[in-house]
Formats: structure tokens, C-alpha cells, sequence
């Protein structure tokens, strides 16, 4: 089993990046923070390496994605509460995220879902497994 999960993400403006989802309550880890990459710390050993993109670039060989026109992956993270979903989605939208899809309420689960400003998209969501409809 793996010990821990890094998501790279290329980004256009670190600085911008870093700000939007300190605003979110991200903290970032100053060992794997630079002028090229910050180390956010999403959880227990789960980090998004925010990565300027001309660095990205060392990384791959094949071109990078906009973020803004098509789909790489969708980010999902989970909190303690549908509050903390409505906090930290609400959070996005007011410091420059996009709401890109209602939100859905399954009577269990419930999430929202936003875009960074570089057009990754993230869906926050809350889930309580003791209410999950039998099968």
C-alpha cells in the first residue's frame, strides 16, 4: 500500500495559486516550497504539488492540459460536515473559483464542486456511511 498520495498539479501564477487556497484554510509544507512548486497539505499524508507550469514541464514530455477548456481529473476531497462543504466551496467562489455544477445531495452524501483559477476542478463533499441506503 502506498504511504502517501502527491497530486501535481501545473498552475500559471503560484503566488496567485498559494493565495486562493491559503484563503480556503490550505497550509502549504516550506521544505517542498519554492519559487517553482508549493507543497499543499490537503491531509494525512495527501498533498497537491502546485506546480509552475514551465517546471511542470520538466515532468512530462507531452503537453500540459488546459485546465480551463478540458477535464484532466477531477480532485474530490472530504470533510467533517455539509457546512465545511458549503464553507469552503462558498470560500472559492468568492476569491475567484468558479462553481462549475449544482449541487448534489444524496440524503448521505452531499457535495459541490468548484474550479480553481487555473480550471482544476474540485469537488468537496461530505459523506455519513450510516445513512447509505441498504442494498
Amino acid at each position: 500500500m502506498a504511504k502517501e498520495i502527491f497530486v501535481n498539479l501545473p498552475v500559471k501564477d503560484l503566488k496567485r495559486t498559494m493565495e486562493f487556497f491559503s484563503k480556503l484554510g490550505f497550509n502549504y509544507n516550506p521544505k517542498f516550497t519554492d519559487e517553482n512548486a508549493a507543497c499543499m497539505l490537503i491531509g494525512e499524508n495527501i498533498y497537491a504539488m502546485l506546480l509552475d507550469e514551465k517546471f511542470f514541464m520538466n515532468f512530462t514530455k507531452k503537453p500540459v492540459s488546459d485546465a480551463k477548456s478540458s477535464t484532466e481529473a477531477i480532485i474530490c476531497i472530504s470533510v467533517n460536515s455539509r457546512d465545511e462543504v458549503d464553507t469552503m466551496v462558498n470560500t472559492a467562489k468568492t476569491n475567484g473559483g468558479n462553481e462549475y455544477a449544482e449541487p448534489q445531495d444524496h440524503g448521505w452524501m452531499y457535495y459541490r464542486s468548484f474550479e480553481d483559477p487555473d480550471g482544476h476542478q474540485w469537488e468537496i463533499m461530505f459523506g455519513d456511511e450510516s445513512l447509505m441506503p441498504q442494498k
